[in-house]
């Protein structure tokens, strides 16, 4: 089975990486900047997939470009083989207060986060219709689900992914296709320290003495959180999903120890049954 994972580099998608590998997976792990600003991450995961049962598979691949995207497929389609499983990891946040994210940056995280994934979708989706096959796994938030106050830009990106997805699940599950939604909570990765704070300097000084308020929930930048739990539940929870049979899988499945899903699970469940009821309502012919 081959699986593609973006944003394979670091974060939960290098945690990910490494424990598809450890199960046996043909993993393809693609990255951007891997021949480099990556060729370290390069090393050190050819170095772990030498000690595993699975093989690696390293592609550079910007889902911020649709060019990199049908380059990257096409290089996988006729060099490797199908692509059984896309996972849409990469992803960037952003906090601060909301009113100081300029346009250009709300531009970029919603490039990463949404537009990128339906680059990729695009490129995987003509291959997995002609087989009537496949599956694709979108790596949401809970943030798609509950808001945290000073995180706007990426609680709307996450929203937009998860209407996103509940669409191409609808639609293409007559096809053979499983496209879902895996919804973590927060974990002790390296994707807190690289989110960015708003670029618009000037807007946030306007906010005074409140300017640092976001600090008492999101931390001070570079903090180490050790209270976080470790991401080896992802993984475990991908791995359930890629083997579940396939039209049995949930449309979102919620990871979250440190919050315990609150908030998500309940929302979850209520809008899966105002949508059937609408479903029901209209006589549409899809399985909610």
């Amino acid at each position: 089975m081959n699986i593609l994972i973006t944003g394979a580099g670091s974060g939960l998608g290098r945690v990910t990486t490494e424990a598809l590998l450890k199960s046996g997976y043909n993993v393809i792990a693609s990255m951007r900047d891997s021949k480099s600003k990556g060729i370290q991450i390069v090393k050190e995961l050819e170095a772990f997939s030498k000690q595993t049962k699975g093989t690696l598979f390293i592609i550079e691949l910007d889902v911020t470009s649709t060019t990199s995207v049908n380059l990257a497929i096409s290089q996988i389609e006729s060099e490797i083989g199908q692509i059984d499983v896309l996972i849409n990891n990469a992803g960037i946040g952003g906090t601060g207060w909301t009113e100081a994210f300029p346009e250009e940056q709300y531009k970029q995280i919603f490039d990463v986060n949404v537009f990128g994934v339906q680059r990729m979708m695009r490129g995987v989706l003509p291959s997995m219709r002609e087989r009537k096959e496949g599956l694709i796994i979108n790596i949401s938030s809970i943030q798609g689900r509950v808001v945290f106050p000073y995180s706007g830009i990426y609680t709307a990106s996450k929203f937009a992914l998860e209407g996103l997805t509940e669409s191409y699940h609808y639609e293409l599950a007559p096809l053979g296709i499983d496209i879902i939604l895996l919804q973590p909570g927060g974990f002790k990765t390296s994707f807190e320290s690289k989110q960015s704070g708003p670029y618009d300097r000037d807007r946030l000084l306007e906010y005074g003495e409140l300017k640092n308020a976001p600090n008492d929930i999101w931390g001070n930048p570079g903090e180490e959180k050790d209270f976080l739990p470790s991401p080896q539940l992802i993984p475990e929870a991908i791995m359930d999903l890629i083997e579940m049979e396939k039209g049995k899988r949930p449309l979102r499945t919620t990871v979250d120890p440190l919050l315990k899903g609150i908030g998500t699970v309940a929302i979850n469940k209520e809008c899966l049954s105002a949508q059937k009821e609408l479903s029901d309502y209209l006589e549409w012919d899809i399985k909610v």
